[in-house]
């Protein structure tokens, strides 16, 4: 037993003297670890003091417990060492302490939703272990200055997140070599400047990457080498140029085959849209071009990715149809192709998008009827079919669509009938817009079950009758807009009750009575009445009549009664007088009133004109006069090239030309008259008036250009634009049959009242239309040249230089002063002179000049541009024309046009025909209204050349 003993101490012995070293050591080994442990609570503590802690989220980092064990701190399992920091949504205040970087154990630092302001401290990227820190995100906070270099150079970063800062500066163009591990990359929302470096291609780890809404510019590059990429966001930049080269990496994406998110909205990009996205993932839901510059038709193969719920494509330039496979997009929640160029008809396979909640077809230019499929779409909550060409009568199945919830907008279309008592089914709708439309008839009474309706506008329409007391049942309603209708009867006070109207338009139409006092009705501001002559009272600011009692209007009407029983005599023969009068007008006129509007064509819309000229471009303007501007367009639904003449309304006069030469071409239509195709009278997009006359294009343009070429170097590499001495005949004739059919063949006279060069246009076979009617006048009564006018009121008319004399002297317009135009014209066109040229002046005139070098004279005052003609022709080595073999002919024509010689005039005219072996050419049968036809110049059509130069005050001689 001892001896047992003996042997456990002498083999216990080591054992003890083991565990004594160990105690004596154990002080060194913890004072080395809380030195250590120390250098992370003091980097902690140092974060704390730098900012404010408005919740108390940092209460816990005291001396109470660990660091390790304080709020959104993380330490390893086997050193007490910070390695996550994670202070999410804290409601932190102020800036990021540099003491930050001595946490050299940190693999992950999430910082995002508080409010830390300044620079990211560049420490955070000098952590003694970066081979470590993976993951970065301080986003939605207010950081400013540049992204630290330190912080980029990191190869271990595998997120990298600042979205949603104020920081600026640029990408390093390594950017992609010195980051090869990233799988997350998140700076959108910031000011950064600069490319998206090319070396982004090497992120072959790529999941994610925003970079939208900064600044950044430049093309974009090639992303082929990210099969894992599954949102692409690029969005709100500057990086296209317009053109096709813009789109040109879309394709490269056809390789990430999870690709579920692509937003490339609000960049710039320009091209068309390449077919390859046919190839994108079929797991892509979400597909945003929108607010670009793209154009062309849209890719059929977009049809084919079954798994989209967002297609957004507004606001590009895209044309040509809708594909008709969308219609295989079945999981579409959102269709928005608003604002483009698109045409043809709504397709009917649309229908088949049971799930479609938001669909945008407004401002293109759709025609046809309102599509009534669009009613199988039972999901649809917001409904925009705007400012089209769309036709037909509302489908009551489509405006009874109880789903739509949200906006219901069919303005700015062409839609007739009435209002279906369906749109009642629309209880919970916010906003329902039918303005600008034809739509006729009263006002649904089921029109107030949409008690849901916050905006209503119906302006610019045609229904009649009273306002509904239904419509009462709309108490939460902001907007009222019932404006430009044939609304009757007194304004209900019930209007005066909404709660928070906070405008409310009743504008032109025909209410009566007196106005409300309350409510709406007591800011003027809010409430337009206008155009109601009938109403009576209200504020002073709406500055109405009063209103008159029953006693006092009915003392009133006995008093007109009995004056009326005075004067009914006279007015009952004034009547008969009238009566006969018209009959007699109406069996005058020899042929039917037709219109130069084609019917075929209505008035077109402000949107229209301003994508058919490129938003009235600079480069499209063609002219510039005292009432408007003057445009080249094409009409994009038929292509038609027209000539789109804006009024400046700003100008006194301008609405009064616009009325004056829409009511003149209504009723006219002459081979020799400029068509009017259409008109547009509304409101562009900064809400004020606008009016505007479409033209038929002339391809040679303006008589006046081809009389004065515009010697101008832009103009140095065009061909000299000259007349020959038949050709000016020929417009002559033309000018002339358009004058004779104005005062003579009319049903009521015209009087063009400012014939002129610059308003004569040529078409492509020379033909010669007279337009510009902004001053027209007509002539009512008998036949007598000085009858009133009806538009204008005694003053001076036409352009100086061009207009008679008499007309300065407060003479009414007439026949006659059309007459002495034409004289001055005839003068302008055989001596080349205008009677505005500086030439003239000290009471020396154009007519003058011609006067005093008739009859010795005559060639020296001759165009220089006919004489060289006669000269060349003359010439034994130049060619044999029909003017060789009349010379003689030639000056006497001369002669008598510009003295007015109609007997002579006429005779030399046949003889220079038949000499000039024209001959086969004539047409010896009674002219037509039409004129003469282009192949051939008929001698029976100089008679209105003949009767108007026969005019006394042709010349005032």
């Amino acid at each position: 037993m001892e001896l047992g003993h003996f042997g456990f101490a002498r083999y216990l012995a080591p054992a003890c003297r083991f565990l004594l070293s160990s105690l004596a050591l154990a002080p060194c080994f913890v004072q080395a670890s809380s030195a250590t442990n120390e250098t992370d609570k003091l980097a902690l503590l140092a974060f704390k003091a730098a900012v404010k802690d408005p919740y108390g989220a940092l209460a816990s980092w005291n001396d109470t417990i660990g660091f390790c064990h304080w709020h959104g701190v993380t330490c390893g399992p086997r050193h007490p060492r910070v390695t996550i920091l994670n202070l999410t949504s804290l409601g932190l205040l102020g800036p990021i302490s540099p003491h930050i970087g001595n946490l050299s154990f940190l693999s992950e630092i999430h910082l995002q939703n508080n409010r830390l302001v300044r620079e990211i401290p560049p420490q955070v990227g000098r952590l003694r272990r970066p081979t470590s820190l993976h993951t970065i995100t301080v986003s939605g906070n207010r950081f400013s200055g540049t992204i630290p270099p330190s912080l980029l150079n990191l190869s271990s970063l595998t997120r990298f997140g600042v979205l949603d800062n104020r920081i600026q500066g640029s990408l390093p163009a390594g950017l992609g070599l010195t980051l090869p591990n990233l799988q997350i990359f998140s700076i959108a929302k910031n000011q950064l400047e600069g490319p998206i470096p090319p070396s982004v291609s090497n992120w072959t780890k790529l999941e994610v990457i925003q970079s939208g809404a900064n600044k950044l510019s430049g093309k974009v590059p090639s992303f082929k080498n990210m099969p894992w990429l599954w949102y692409f966001a690029i969005f709100d930049n500057q990086l296209g140029s317009g053109n096709a080269e813009d789109l040109s990496f879309v394709c490269s994406l056809t390789n990430s085959t999870g690709l579920r998110f692509f937003g490339i909205d609000r960049t710039g990009l320009g091209g068309a849209l390449p077919k390859c996205i046919g190839n994108f993932s079929h797991a892509l839901k979400w597909f945003y071009v929108n607010e670009n510059l793209m154009f062309g038709e849209i890719p059929g193969e977009i049809g084919s990715l079954v798994n989209l719920d967002h297609l957004n494509m507004y606001a590009n330039k895209f044309s040509g149809e809708v594909p008709s496979n969308f219609g295989n997009l079945q999981n579409l929640g959102a269709l928005l192709l608003t604002d483009n160029n698109l045409g043809g008809t709504i397709p009917t396979s649309l229908g088949n998008l049971t799930k479609l909640i938001t669909l945008g077809l407004g401002w293109n230019n759709f025609h046809g009827e309102i599509p009534s499929h669009l009613s199988k779409c039972q999901s649809l909550q917001w409904l925009d079919l705007s400012n089209n060409n769309l036709s037909g009568t509302i489908p009551p199945q489509l405006i009874g669509l109880s789903s739509i919830t949200i906006v219901t907008d069919l303005s700015w279309n062409h839609p007739s009938g009435v209002l279906p008592m369906e749109v009642g089914n629309l209880k919970t709708l916010t906003e329902l817009d039918i303005s600008d439309n034809m739509l006729v008839g009263e006002i649904p009474n089921s029109l107030g079950d949409c008690t849901g309706l916050t905006t209503l506008r119906m302006g610019g329409n045609f229904f009649r009758g009273s306002i509904l007391q239904s419509i009462k049942s709309l108490g939460g309603i902001e907007e009222l807009d019932l404006s430009r209708n044939n609304l009757t009867s007194r304004i209900p006070e019930f209007l005066a009750l909404f709660r928070s109207p906070k405008l409310l338009n009743l504008s032109y139409n025909s209410f009566e009575g007196m106005l409300p006092l309350e409510g709406v009705f007591k800011n003027a501001t809010a409430t337009s009445i206008i155009g109601n002559d009938e109403l009576c009272g209200g504020l002073p600011a709406f500055h109405l009549p009063k209103c008159i009692s029953k006693r006092s209007k009915r003392r009133k009407i006995h008093v007109l009664v009995s004056s009326a029983c005075a004067t009914f005599v006279i007015i009952g023969i004034a009547l008969v007088v009238v009566f006969l009068y018209l009959r007699w007008l109406k069996k005058k006129v020899k042929e039917p009133i037709s219109t130069s509007m084609d019917d075929s064509c209505p008035n077109i819309s402000y949107r229209a004109l301003l994508k058919a000229t490129d938003d009235f471009s600079s480069m499209n303007l063609i002219g510039v006069g005292n009432f408007g501007s003057v445009y080249k367009g094409m009409l994009k639904e038929n292509g038609t090239t027209v000539v789109v003449k804006v009024l400046h309304l700003v100008h006194r006069g301008a609405l009064k030309s616009f009325l004056a030469e829409c009511e003149a071409l209504r009723n006219v239509r002459h081979r020799n008259l400029l068509k009017i195709l259409t008109v547009c009278s509304g409101i562009d997009h900064q809400q004020n008036d606008f009016k505007a006359l479409v033209y038929e294009y002339m391809e040679n343009g303006s008589l006046e250009r081809w009389l004065h070429p515009n010697p101008t170097p832009s103009h140095g590499n065009e061909p000299t634009r000259t007349l020959n001495f038949f050709q000016r005949i020929n417009i002559a004739i033309d000018v002339a049959s358009a004058l004779d059919y104005l005062h003579h063949q009319c049903h009521i006279p015209i009087v063009h009242c400012d014939l002129k060069p610059s308003n004569i246009l040529l078409d492509a076979e020379m033909v010669a239309h007279v337009g510009d009617f902004g001053l027209a006048k007509f002539l009512l009564g008998s036949s007598s040249n000085t009858v009133a006018n009806r538009t204008s009121s005694v003053g001076i008319g036409g352009t100086i230089g061009f207009a008679p004399p008499e007309y300065t002297m407060g003479c009414k317009v007439s026949r006659e002063g059309d007459v002495y135009d034409y004289g001055i014209f005839l003068l302008e066109m055989f001596t080349g002179l205008s009677p505005t040229d500086d030439t003239f002046k000290d009471n020396l005139t154009l007519h003058s000049f011609v006067a005093e070098a008739l009859l010795e004279r005559v060639l020296e005052i001759t165009n220089r541009i006919l004489l060289q003609e006669r000269e060349n022709h003359s010439s034994p080595n130049g060619p044999q024309h029909w003017l060789s073999e009349s010379d003689g002919i030639f000056q006497e024509c001369l002669v008598t046009e510009l003295t007015n010689d109609v007997d002579d005039f006429k005779a030399l005219v046949y003889e220079f025909m038949v000499n000039g072996n024209l001959e086969d050419w004539l047409q010896l049968t009674p002219g037509e209204n039409e004129g003469p036809s282009n192949e051939a110049v008929s001698s029976a059509s100089y008679w209105p050349v003949i009767e108007i130069l026969g005019c006394e005050v042709a010349l005032h001689n």
